[in-house]
């Protein structure tokens, strides 16, 4: 816009432009997010690169990367690329049915991003992802494990177990989180997303239950606590408890405190047994 003389470079510095990357700016007006960033990077940046990893998820929706975390660009072997800061660029070929369209930004599919956040990222971090991926029905799970399945190379087991372990049926990050925790430890594995009924009908939908021993996890993120919610989560409560069943919520300090959560989980499985 400046070589063009739409805009002076003070004007460019003015209040009314922010910057997002070298020679890369946004009016003032624009909420700048990752998704933003990463629209620009592949338009302005590395114009016919692909947006990749967490980036991607982000284009699809999930909350896989926060808003000044490098936007991961790929671009094929022996591209010329100039470091950018605020930009992580990535070299290797990818297939035609790995990458497509979204919003006018070229970027990897959905099975292609679940796929590579499972080969990268840490096994928890990659399982809450494409938990999220496949909860909002971005992607199948069954064609993620099959691409997984027959994935060669760096990260190919890594990729087959995380996987795995993804089920798609978290409400949020934390509940695959505390899923995890709950498999990985000595207790019978719970039903996840039981819903819980009593003479006269559904009662509630729990983030886990032990049907037969009626009793429930359920995780307690922030919101419960907000006015709007306090009487229907105690109606709610109440339901259960009088349909015979006992709940335990799990919080994010109680996640900080793995081996005690599991151990009071343990206590009210003996007490209601």
């Amino acid at each position: 816009m400046v070589a063009a003389g739409q805009l002076t470079k003070n004007e460019l510095r003015s209040r009314a432009w922010q910057r997002l990357f070298r020679d890369v700016y946004v009016c003032a007006c624009v909420r700048v997010t990752h998704r933003v960033r990463a629209s620009a990077a592949s338009w302005k940046v590395l114009p016919g690169s692909v947006v990749t990893g967490r980036s991607a998820a982000v284009l699809w929706g999930v909350d896989a990367a926060g808003i000044d975390e490098d936007v991961e660009l790929t671009v094929p072997p022996g591209h010329n690329v100039t470091a950018v800061r605020g930009v992580r660029v990535q070299r290797r070929s990818l297939g035609a049915d790995a990458v497509t369209v979204r919003a006018g930004v070229r970027l990897t599919t959905p099975v292609q991003t679940a796929l590579d956040l499972a080969r990268h990222l840490p096994r928890e971090d990659a399982v809450v992802h494409i938990d999220q991926l496949a909860g909002r029905r971005v992607v199948d799970l069954a064609a993620v494990r099959t691409a997984a399945g027959a994935a060669t190379g760096p990260g190919c087991r890594r990729a087959r177990v995380a996987v795995h372990l993804a089920d798609g049926l978290a409400g949020s990050p934390q509940e695959t989180r505390l899923r995890l925790l709950l498999h990985s430890s000595r207790l019978p594995r719970p039903v996840a997303q039981h819903t819980v009924r009593d003479g006269d009908g559904f009662v509630a939908r729990v983030d886990f239950a032990w049907p037969d021993h009626r009793l429930a996890v359920e995780y307690e993120g922030r919101w419960h606590g907000e006015r709007q919610n306090v009487a229907r989560d105690r109606r709610r409560l109440n339901r259960l408890t009088a349909a015979g069943w006992t709940v335990v919520f799990v919080t994010a300090e109680d996640l900080a405190e793995p081996v005690q959560l599991i151990a009071r989980i343990a206590a009210a499985l003996r007490l209601v047994h």
